[in-house]
């Protein structure tokens, strides 16, 4: 087996137990209420924080950019 076909199959792998995983959580309300905590935490928390530094970089380099030229 080459490390291209390793590599596929271990990508099918991952795929197969994601989409196994969505259906158990998906099926099981108790499971589905803490996935929707989980993202709204998530959303709220480090998502946010991770946005407002990206915006804040690229409001900082678009100023850098217009001075410079």
């Amino acid at each position: 087996m080459t490390q291209q076909q390793a590599q596929k199959v271990a990508d099918a792998v991952i795929a197969v137990a994601a989409v196994g995983a969505a259906i158990v959580v998906l099926r099981s309300p108790k499971l589905r209420r803490m996935a929707w905590q989980l993202a709204r935490q998530y959303a709220a928390g480090p998502l946010a924080a991770w946005t407002a530094t990206t915006d804040r970089q690229a409001w900082d380099e678009s100023g850098t950019r217009r001075m410079m030229s």
